[in-house]
């Protein structure tokens, strides 16, 4: 759930794939106005974990660590996009349209919203 207990985006989801520049700092305005924010960390292992966070970007969100390089964490990785209503990343589109999975479109509700560096 997002930090905040109502506020405007309160029916919105929000799937974060962690990255760096203004993503993390976006996303957690949104959580700050309700949005239900996951942020996905690439993890090393093949296990879906929570991951604990304390920092300042992090907070009002819930942070979850994939290996994206297995196929069937990747699968499941999509149809979380796919029920979301927005995608916000920070690696820019080659990251997006050059994944294992070789999609660049979500979802009819999602939007992707990238921030190339």
């Amino acid at each position: 759930m997002g930090h905040a207990t109502g506020g405007p985006l309160t029916s919105v989801t929000v799937v974060e794939m962690a990255g760096l520049a203004p993503a993390p700092f976006g996303c957690m305005i949104l959580a700050d106005l309700g949005a239900d924010v996951l942020r996905v960390e690439r993890g090393g292992g093949n296990q879906f974990t929570l991951v604990p966070r304390s920092g300042m970007l992090d907070r009002g969100r819930r942070t979850l660590a994939l290996n994206l390089m297995e196929p069937a964490v990747l699968a499941t990785l999509l149809v979380l996009v796919d029920s979301a209503d927005a995608l916000v990343e920070g690696f820019g589109r080659a990251s997006l349209s050059g994944s294992a999975s070789g999609r660049t479109c979500f979802g009819p509700a999602t939007r992707a919203w990238s921030m190339p560096g």
